[in-house]
């Protein structure tokens, strides 16, 4: 509805300063406050940073310090822009830049590209591994699909440390080289990778931030435009953040100071791809005259968790010690042992149904999530969730809105959004998904027809959730919007996901499988470097959780030969380990 048409809703005021910071706790309040200058935020997991982080743009926007076209707020992942976004929409600040570095370095080569080099900016490779698999046969390097992906990692890894290749060669010394290679040979591949992607005019997505901080030092015009653009930087994650990534950040901020990074050392996982939490844990000698704050609030998980996850990471750089809001008293977590894997797998089955049987838990499927290692781990367990009857979706399997049923449910309400009507939108909605095959009540049974209505049924949810006066229009361009960056509404059904992709996420019920050595750890962790970062990656497992923690480990493979002995993580969970299903025997 427009503004001024009979029966039409006016906009919603958005919050006022007051109102913004009144909905904060008081640490919360001084990240909120704290608008100039350099500041760090140490956020633990759970304490509300992102909260902070967009009601400090809120605030900063509404008090007049920003400019919402001056600040720039940068992340990792389109999801995650996409949910700053959506927030800074709620909060009046919609107008504010959330983007990810890449489609942030992006949006500025092919803007600057025409002028500074001519022509248009060259095409991104679509498939990274087809042109080093092209690259490795010039070179006389036969390979198979798994070596191809160890290798684009290495092509990523040297980039985004911005080393040349003989200093890749120096310190590939020291790395573990994929399979039937050596550092040499991987140097041939490099060279041979760059000079296909030369001959075709292509650039990869780590080549766009090194082009972008190349034109940005190289061309004063440049960096005089992009500086006048964007002010104020704020960075989330920036225990993620790569050398490449933080001399862009500081090439854009040149030499001014009005920054600030959010993050938890505690979370650094992708050590492997060349993060590295040096930068958030030295920010203070980074910039000397900068705040360093701390939210150790946690809100998302009960008193029994956040013991467990502190108890986990005591002692290790840069670790928060997490006080848990939530009064009421929890499971403590448990640790179940099985014989082997088809019966730890039949063991989780059993578990997430008594989780949702269970009258005491409210939970549905939705409720719950299974996480693990390594996607290999994920078979077995879908194969027992499916002969249980459990419906379950895999996280980074086909995405919401590339299901068909969605794309034809937004398909029509694009069209309906046009037409102008007093209906609420709820009604609307519901009529709109009716024709895509959407009741009110859930069809019975855990098949295909099932999986459609769960679909549907999370976009009436979004519909019942969207904020007072909210019109059809907004509401399918908030799906349109949701589509494009990936920010997906959650399904009735058992999310199974990997340890990784897990971050930034949460569930009510947590079951962490396979947690034995050799898995979690995994077994080519062998430094203590590395064995540190699989205790990190634990630790994003159980404080993924709101109320329990269920953990899984095996005895014996599914072959039934060769013994596991449970990971040296779970002495912090400080609790017998159990048998979880089978007898285990001695």
């Amino acid at each position: 509805m427009t503004p001024g048409r009979p029966g039409a809703v006016p906009a919603v005021p958005p919050p006022s300063p007051e109102q913004l910071l009144a909905a904060l706790d008081a640490e919360q309040r001084t990240v909120a406050r704290t608008l100039l200058g350099p500041v760090a935020v140490l956020a633990g997991a759970g304490t509300g940073k992102t909260r902070a982080i967009t009601h400090r743009i809120a605030y900063g926007v509404a008090t007049g310090t920003y400019s919402p076209n001056h600040v720039l707020a940068l992340t990792f992942t389109t999801r995650a822009a996409g949910e700053l976004r959506s927030r800074l929409r709620a909060l009046g600040a919609g107008t504010v830049q959330a983007r990810t570095f890449h489609a942030a370095a992006m949006a500025q080569l092919s803007y600057f590209w025409p002028d500074t080099v001519g022509g248009h900016a060259p095409r991104i490779v679509e498939s990274k591994g087809r042109v080093i698999a092209h690259a490795a046969d010039t070179v006389g390097l036969y390979v198979d699909t798994p070596v191809l992906r160890d290798l684009a990692a290495e092509v990523e890894w040297r980039k985004v440390q911005m080393l040349t290749l003989e200093e890749y060669e120096a310190a590939a010394a020291d790395r573990v080289m994929p399979r039937d290679t050596t550092p040499r040979r991987v140097v041939d591949l490099m060279k041979a990778y760059e000079q296909l992607k030369d001959d075709r005019r292509q650039l990869d997505f780590e080549d766009v931030l090194l082009a972008t901080l190349g034109m940005i030092e190289s061309e004063p015009r440049v960096a005089s435009y992009v500086r006048q653009q964007y002010r104020f930087f704020v960075v989330d994650e920036y225990q993620d953040v790569s050398p490449v990534q933080h001399d862009l950040l500081r090439a854009w901020l040149g030499g001014r100071d009005d920054v600030c990074v959010v993050g938890d050392a505690s979370q650094t996982i992708y050590s492997f791809a060349g993060a590295s939490s040096r930068y958030l844990l030295g920010f203070g000698a980074e910039f000397p005259r900068g705040s360093v704050l701390r939210l150790e609030r946690n809100y998302r998980s009960t008193r029994e968790v956040v013991h467990a996850a502190n108890t986990l990471m005591r002692g290790q750089p840069g670790a928060l010690d997490l006080v848990a809001q939530d009064p009421s008293p929890g499971p403590e977590p448990t640790v179940l042992a099985c014989a082997h894997d088809g019966d730890e797998a039949q063991t989780i089955a059993r578990t997430v149904a008594a989780i949702v049987a269970d009258p005491a838990n409210h939970a549905s499927h939705g409720d719950v999530a299974v996480l693990f290692r390594v996607g290999a781990q994920s078979a077995a367990i879908e194969s027992a969730l499916g002969r249980a009857g459990i419906p379950y979706r895999v996280q980074g399997g086909t995405r919401f809105f590339d299901r068909p049923e969605v794309k034809l449910a937004v398909h029509h309400m694009r069209g309906e959004a046009v037409r102008q009507t007093d209906d609420e939108l709820t009604r609307r909605v519901g009529l709109v998904l009716q024709v895509s095959g959407w009741t009110p009540t859930p069809p019975e049974g855990t098949g295909a027809v099932r999986e459609q209505w769960e679909a549907l049924q999370a976009i009436m949810a979004l519909a019942e959730d969207a904020a007072a006066g909210t019109t059809m229009q907004q509401f399918t361009q908030d799906l349109v919007d949701r589509a494009a960056t990936h920010h997906e509404p959650e399904l009735d059904a058992v999310t199974l996901a990997t340890l990784h992709s897990s971050k930034g996420l949460e569930w009510p019920h947590v079951v962490i499988a396979g947690v034995a050595e050799g898995l979690l750890p995994i077994s080519h962790a062998t430094t203590d470097a590395e064995v540190d970062e699989e205790r990190r990656l634990f630790y994003v497992g159980l404080t993924r959780a709101r109320r329990s923690v269920t953990v899984t480990w095996s005895r014996q493979g599914s072959s039934r030969a060769g013994g596991r002995a449970p990971s040296r993580f779970l002495a912090a969970l400080d609790r017998n380990i159990v048998d979880g299903g089978a007898p285990v025997g001695g």
